[in-house]
């Protein structure tokens, strides 16, 4: 389990890396990126950011590539707003999580459907 240490530092990056990527990403990727949660290492080096972008596959793919393109610059402003010892390293993922809850979700809402014991 985390320290409430690194889940503090999690939900600061969280918002801060959501706030820096609506100013800093080109209008029609920023639009439709949203931070969705940050991993952390226990030791607050490395982070894993995993966004959720709105879209075909690939612009997602593209939104992913670009914010991995420009981690260093990334790196910088969130450095230049959050006060850490480190600034750690950044890695951005396709947060996928949306997506496969709403596929469950259809197969179950069809098998509701075509279960021929469902009438009451």
């Amino acid at each position: 389990m985390p320290s409430v240490r690194v889940e503090r530092v999690r939900e600061l990056l969280r918002r801060q890396l959501g706030e820096i990527i609506r100013r800093e990403l080109p209008p029609d990727l920023s639009v439709l990126t949203s931070v969705n949660s940050v991993e952390l290492t226990p030791d607050l080096k490395s982070a894993t950011v995993l966004v959720g972008v709105i879209g075909p596959p690939h612009l997602q793919d593209r939104a992913v590539a670009h914010l991995n393109h420009s981690r260093a610059s990334l790196q910088n402003l969130v450095a230049a707003n959050v006060v850490l010892r480190h600034t750690p390293r950044l890695r951005f993922q396709l947060d996928t999580s949306v997506e496969r809850g709403n596929r469950v979700l259809s197969i179950l809402d069809d098998l509701s459907h075509s279960s021929p014991g469902s009438g009451s």
